[in-house]
This record gives structure tokens, sequence and C-alpha cells, in this order.
């Protein structure tokens, strides 16, 4: 077997391994010299709460035949007081953000597998066979349509009249918002064995960052992409490649000079922005992606413990462990609430001072994946089958 076959081979048994993993019915150990008699380990059951935040549903929309077990954490984008979103067949719609009314839909054949990215009058998405393309935000209407090397499931960033494409190959790749052409690439070597998904590019002032599979982050130049700094998020030890995954698949956060980034390797990160120095580290994380806010980091770890850390120092200031094995998704900001979705379709409002549940809801039995999304008061979710659902406070 050659590499480049053996390569092939361990990706497709990594996608099934998370999908059983994302199921929330087993481990990925329970794939392993497992015995006859074991059992698989249960997703926790929902804990009684007294509700101390109403929260309703608003709307709900469907976005098109969603990405079932693909692993690609689908989510919607909010930009103009409009929220965009795509499924793996049904294209790309727009809805209105505070009625949910479809404003348009692009159609195609093409197996559309990253969540969309909007900005400077564009909504640009990726498929599953490399094709990348550019949408005018207000009509609908494609603008262009260009062929990058690899699966694009992360959703494009666009910034300073580029669009930044991640692909599945470990590449970044910038393209030009009027025509798609090529302006640069960067390329970073992967781990024969990684988790299915990949972080998204997140632009800060005249620089890129990327999270990548070997557990690390890089400050790329936004003008040639080239590399300022690298710096470890997680560290891949361990006997086997198995032992040894750290992907960096969730966004980084950047707040004003400092990113936080987490990693599969249940570590955390808080680095200075333009010397990639790290300010703390923290053994509580996940690939998932992360929160913050103007005192804790929030983050979801592999085995769904929600933990709050210390935004300054990376103590540890509460964590909740009810959501045990449920496959939740990372944590986004709702007010004075920390929300998750999980493997059952359901959403879940944290405290961000102490993590007690305040409110819960459903938005049905299918699994949510991706990120929810927050925009002027209103949170929404996107589930494997493909539909929207967005909540707001009573």
């Amino acid at each position: 077997m050659n590499r480049r076959t053996g390569v092939i081979a361990t990706r497709l048994l990594t996608a099934a391994m998370l999908v059983a993993a994302l199921g929330g019915c087993s481990t990925v150990k329970g794939w392993f010299g497992k015995k006859a008699d074991d059992k698989p380990t249960e997703p926790a059951e929902l804990v009684d709460f007294t509700a101390t935040v109403s929260v309703s549903k608003l709307w709900s929309a469907n976005a098109g035949k969603g990405e079932k077990r693909l692993g690609l954490q689908q989510a919607p984008v909010v930009d103009g007081g409009r929220v965009y979103a795509a499924a793996v067949e049904g294209g790309v719609r727009a809805f209105d953000l505070q009625t949910g009314k479809q404003v348009w839909q692009y159609k195609s054949d093409l197996r559309l597998s990253g969540g969309p990215g909007a900005g400077e009058g564009l909504v640009v998405v990726g498929t599953l066979d490399g094709q990348v393309i550019a949408l005018d935000a207000s009509t609908g209407a494609e603008k262009w349509q260009v062929k990058v090397p690899n699966e694009v499931i992360s959703a494009p960033a666009i910034a300073q009249g580029q669009v930044f494409v991640r692909t599945n190959d470990g590449r970044v790749s910038s393209l030009s918002t009027d025509t798609g052409e090529r302006r640069w690439f960067w390329t970073h070597e992967l781990p024969n064995l990684t988790v299915r998904g990949n972080a998204p590019v997140v632009v800060g002032p005249g620089v890129l960052f990327v999270g990548s599979d070997d557990g690390t982050l890089a400050a790329l130049s936004a003008n040639d992409g080239r590399t300022m700094w690298t710096q470890a998020v997680g560290t891949p030890d361990g006997r086997s490649e198995l032992e040894r995954m750290a992907d960096v698949d969730g966004a980084p956060v950047l707040e004003g000079t400092t990113v936080f980034a987490t990693s599969f390797k249940k570590e955390t990160l808080a680095i200075e922005g333009p010397s990639g120095r790290p300010l703390w580290k923290r053994e509580n994380g996940g690939s998932g992606g992360l929160a913050v806010t103007s005192s804790a980091v929030l983050v979801s770890d592999p085995a769904g413990t929600v933990w709050a850390l210390d935004k300054y120092s990376g103590g540890s200031l509460w964590s909740n462990t009810t959501l045990a094995r449920r496959s939740v998704t990372a944590p986004t900001i709702h007010g004075d609430y920390a929300v998750v979705g999980d493997y059952d379709g359901y959403v879940h409002w944290l405290k961000t001072d102490n993590g007690e549940i305040a409110g819960r809801a459903r938005v049905g039995g299918k699994a949510i994946r991706g990120k929810p999304v927050v925009a002027d008061g209103i949170l929404i979710v996107q589930d494997v089958e493909g539909g929207l659902t967005a909540f707001g406070f009573k």
C-alpha cells in the first residue's frame, strides 16, 4: 500500500470512527478489542431542573437535505439581517433573521459540505468535490465558481477583498472576491489520523489564524500567506496515532490582541496574537471550538463536560458534567448564558456565572453538531437534517 492509498484508507477509518463517536451511543475505544459482554456507554439522562430563563421558538425553516452522518458540523451564518444556510443537497438559502421568511434560494446539484461564509456582499460555500461557489448576497445569483484541490468542509472567510478557503488536505487558499482567481496558498502537512473536521479560518487585522490537524495554530499574513508564527495548542503525544490525535478543529476566537484556541487533546490555550507567545494553558478543552465572555472562556470537552475557564489565568471557574456523552457542540454566548446543542436535538442554556442549567428546548430528534449562532439577540441552530430553528428570550 503506498502512502497516498494509506492516507485515504486512514481517513475513511477516521470518518467511520467519528460517526460512532458523534452518535453518542458508544466510545471510540469500543471499536477495538471489545468483549462480548461489554455494554456501550450510554448518553447521560437529562436531569430535572427549575428553569430560570424563558426561551421561545421564534421560527423554523429548512435549508435542504442535511449532513446526517458526514460529520460536517454545518451551521448558518448571519450577515446584514439575513441568515444564510447550506445543506448537502438543496443548495444555499437566505432567510430573514427576524421572521425566518425565505428571501432566495440557490439551487445546485453539487453536494455542499461546509457551512457558508458571508461578507463584502458575497455568500461563499464549498463542496465535497472541491468546488468553491460565490453568490451575490442580495439575490443569490452565482458570481463565480472555481476548483480547489480538496473537499471544503469548513466555512470560507471573506475579508479585505479575499476569500480564504480551508481544504481538507491542510491547504489555505486566498481567492479574489471579484473573480475567484487564486492569489496565494499555504500548505501544512497532516498527520495520518485526524478528526473529521477543519477549523474555519479566523481573520484579524492583516492576519489569519488557522488551526491544524496536528494540534498547532498558525498566524499567516493575509497579504501573501507567509507564516508569521506557529504555536502548539494540543500536544500530539501517546503510543498510537489514535492517542496522538490533537486536532484544532474549532474556530479560534480573537479578542483584542489575544487569541483563544482549543484542541481535541483537551487543551485550551490563550496566545498573544502579535507574537504567538502563550499566555496560559489549561488541560480542559475539545476540538469543537469555544466562546469568550468578559471574564471567562467557555469550552466543551469530548466527554460532554462544559467548562468555564478564567479568561486571564486559565483557572477553572466551574464545570457542568450533566451532559456527559451527549456529544454536545461547542458553546456560544446568548445573553448571560452559554448555549450548547446535543446529539438528540436538545438545546441547553447554562448560566455563565455558575454553569447551572437555566433553560432547555428541543428542535426535534436529530443531532445538532454545528456550533449555535447568535445575532441581534436571536440564537439559531442547524440540525443534521438541514432544519433551522431560531430562539429568543420571552
